[in-house]
């Protein structure tokens, strides 16, 4: 919460220290002359329609204070110059004085003027008169924002003084309006475009009453009368000559001639109500923590979409489908991401990354994939999207009115600010120490969009079904092994008929296989086609022979790329991602601890036509302790003729060994790829049943530094303990036997009889060769020759 510090200045007698006594009793109190009072504290809750604690600071304009002047002025967060209506040199020392003292003293806050002691003025004052006094000097001194009349011996809007002050600070006028051209300013039409793009929800570039309505409930919590929505269209034709109102609606021009009129209107908080409310802050641009906020996910666990944020997205997928034929063109999309930065998967290949149309156009199956796909490895991008494209909001509370004023302020008579100027004859508005109008809203937070899964280590322990809707695979093989033409085939991209499978040979042949336009015009741009996730750094170049098809799948400026698909298991939907990495990467990737343990399966992919192709997967398994996750073999090209691997044991034996079901044997090009992808999202549900060595493998292993089972890790343990003992025996026995040799000797010397001693000996050895044989016992057990 914050606070709104107001320090009045003015010349002696103008009835500062009244303002503020009149404010505190609610009545007119004679003070002494050249009283200045002390630092006066408002609590929010007697601060109508502003939950701010006001601090109220009086001054004196004597030479001697004037280091208590300027000092306050520099603390204060709005400065208050009054005046007195029936001393009109007063007034002129306003822009002649207070004002260029401000600004000499490197003051940057809004600025409002107060003509006190209104019931001495002889007559009326119209609003024109009070025009023509106050605009010069507001033409000439932008932070003026309001000008109020009032009285403190009646006393008459008191309040109003203290709410337009707070006004200054909460809903200043200087980021919005520029007072000299009398138009919006540039950065508060682009975003008050945005929140109409936003609130225009069937996208034909008007707000219908039903809309305005759902914004009035959105922002104020109250729907707009009749009577209101039809006050909004006349005022708007007559800011617009008739152009902003069309078919019974609002287009964007006369969206932002409302706007305008408000903050001529002196009803900034209606402007600055919606604003915030879409995520504005002072500035105008979309506040840090709208975008990002805080989301931890935990190690071992990640982030999916919540049905709340698919419905969301299928909802913004819907509504942006102009033609409805069930898929986004490149020019829907651009639409869709007009509230926004841009498309945040330009440079990954997308679409070629997810299902589209043979034309190229975003499924609705293939946008929700990318959606998931980019929760799981980069949540924040999701939670930053999810805000600028106007995720959901609630409101509640109180209720106020688009159309009237809102929250409740003085009258047009009572006060200036820009426009209208008014004169003293108003009623009074609500003082300080009434309840707040203002109705309280709240953001529904992008946060409730996403969910954390339950931590994957104990569904492996115990073998019970990993409880996730989005899995990650990383597919590993040398280059040429087929690892992107099993990317392609699993978004429906098809075989590319090219060699290599690396991401470099994606760029360079581009459109190859129909899908090349990521590809070449990321090799147009320099040679490097970026990849998700973004910024992991450069493709490895590879050779451009082989056989599995590349296409357009993005490669190049990442370390690799990935494509999501949704995969039908177990009853209901689950979504997989395979990412790839060039050759060079992989061993990056499985050297971070934090990266591999991401991965709920690792598809180890072989070329069969290629004699050395799995010797590159057997050499990557021997450098790394992969033995923890979850594996699958895959042999590629099985249209070609199978090679005989260069290897010491064929993929067949290796994969026994390791009690890992053997190779599937796939040919994309005739589509044969023995129902690979429910394969590994079934492992990956299910990871016991694809560990190596076996469903009883215990993670010990990695801490052993070999392959071992439970039963394998409780004999090495209990060996290991019984040896322990007999080692222990052993030297407790040799200990005790140089005690009993030298109690021998020494009865022998003492007594005569060196039997004595012998016999303890003797004992002393017995015992030794008792404990060697059950050393040597444990030893043979644990198959160690014994020295």
């Amino acid at each position: 919460m914050r606070d709104v510090r107001v320090a009045l200045v003015g010349d002696e007698g103008v009835g500062k220290s009244s303002i503020i006594s009149s404010l505190i009793k609610e009545a007119f109190v004679r003070l002494a002359p050249r009283t200045v009072l002390p630092e006066v504290t408002i609590p929010p809750a007697v601060t109508p329609g502003h939950d701010v604690t006001t601090v109220i600071i009086d001054t004196s304009p004597r030479p001697e204070d004037r280091s208590h002047l300027v000092n306050e002025i520099r603390k204060a967060h709005v400065v208050a110059i009054v005046y007195a209506v029936d001393n009109p040199n007063s007034f002129d020392r306003v822009p002649t004085y207070w004002l260029p003292t401000i600004r000499s003293l490197g003051v940057n806050v809004p600025v409002i003027l107060i003509g006190n002691k209104i019931d001495l003025r002889e007559g009326q004052v119209t609003n024109q008169a009070l025009e023509d006094e106050i605009v010069p000097i507001m033409q000439e001194y932008k932070e003026v924002e309001t000008c109020v009349e009032c009285s403190a011996l009646l006393p008459l809007n008191i309040s109003e003084v203290f709410f337009f002050a707070q006004n200054a600070v909460l809903h200043p006028t200087a980021p919005l309006y520029d007072t000299r051209q009398h138009v919006l300013k540039p950065a508060c039409v682009a975003a008050l475009s945005r929140i109409f793009r936003l609130v225009d929800a069937d996208r034909d570039g008007l707000l219908s009453p039903d809309e305005l309505n759902d914004f009035q409930r959105l922002v104020f919590d109250a729907p707009l009368q009749a009577r209101e929505l039809e006050g909004v269209k006349d005022v708007v034709e007559q800011m617009t000559d008739g152009a902003g109102v069309e078919e019974g609606g609002l287009n964007e021009d006369g969206w932002l001639a409302l706007h305008t009129y408000f903050v001529q209107k002196g009803r900034l908080e209606t402007t600055w109500k919606a604003l915030r409310c879409f995520g504005y802050g002072e500035d105008l641009m979309l506040r840090e923590e709208f975008l990002h906020p805080r989301f931890d996910v935990p190690s071992d666990c990640t982030a999916e979409l919540s049905p709340r944020g698919y419905q969301f997205f299928t909802d913004v997928f819907e509504s942006f489908d102009q033609d409805h034929d069930g898929a986004l063109s490149p020019i829907e999309l651009d639409n869709l991401f007009s509230t926004s930065p841009g498309n945040p998967w330009i440079a990954s290949g997308f679409p070629e990354t997810t299902l589209t149309t043979p034309e190229g156009a975003v499924t609705l199956q293939g946008w929700l994939a990318q959606w998931s796909m980019t929760t799981l490895l980069e949540p924040r991008v999701t939670l930053s999207y999810l805000a600028y494209l106007g995720y959901p909001h609630s409101s509640a509370s109180q209720s106020s009115s688009f159309g009237a004023s809102y929250p409740s302020t003085p009258s047009a008579a009572s006060s200036l600010r820009r426009n209208p100027f008014s004169s003293s004859s108003s009623t009074a508005s609500p003082s300080l120490s009434s309840s707040s109008s203002e109705p309280s809203y709240q953001l529904l937070p992008t946060t409730s969009a996403l969910q954390i899964t339950k931590p994957r280590r104990p569904s492996r322990r115990k073998g019970t079904p990993v409880e996730r809707n989005v899995f990650l695979a990383y597919v590993l093989g040398a280059s040429g092994s087929g690892k992107t033409s099993l990317l392609r085939a699993f978004v429906g991209k098809g075989f590319g008929g090219a060699g290599d499978e690396d991401p470099a040979r994606a760029v360079l042949l581009g459109g190859v296989g129909g899908g090349g336009g990521g590809g070449a015009a990321a090799a147009a741009r320099g040679g490097k086609a970026a990849t998700w996730p973004k910024g992991a750094g450069a493709v490895d170049p590879g050779a451009l022979a082989g056989h599995g098809g590349a296409g357009g799948l993005a490669g190049g400026r990442g370390k690799g790329k990935s494509v999501v698909n949704c995969v039908e298991e177990g009853g209901g939907e689950r979504y997989l991602v395979l990412q790839e990495f060039g050759s060079t990467y992989e061993s990056e990737v499985l050297r971070n601890k934090k990266k591999l343990e991401l991965a709920d399966v690792l598809i180890f992919v072989y070329d069969s036509s290629d004699t050395n192709s799995f010797s590159y997967l057997s050499n990557l398994r021997q450098q790394y302790k992969l033995d923890d996750i979850p594996t699958l073999f895959v042999a590629t090209k099985s249209d070609l003729d199978l090679a005989q691997q260069r290897h010491e044991v064929q993929p067949d034996t290796y994969c026994r060994k390791l009690s890992v079901r053997v190779p599937l044997a796939v040919s994309v090009k005739r589509g044969e790829l023995a129902d690979l992808y429910h394969t590994i999202v079934r492992i990956a549900i299910r990871p016991m049943s694809a560990l190596p060595y076996g469903p009883d493998r215990s993670s010990a292993s990695s801490l052993l530094g070999f392959p071992v089972t439970r039963m394998q890790l409780y004999v090495y343990a209990s060996a290991g303990l019984t040896a322990s003992l007999a080692v222990g025996l052993v030297w407790w026995i040799r200990w005790g036997r140089g005690h009993l040799l030298g109690a021998g000797g020494a009865g022998g010397a003492g007594l005569g009889a060196s039997g004595g001693g012998g016999g303890g000996g003797g004992a002393a050895g017995a015992g030794v060769h008792a404990a060697g044989g059950v050393l040597g016992t444990v030893l043979g057990w644990l198959g160690m020759r014994r020295v």
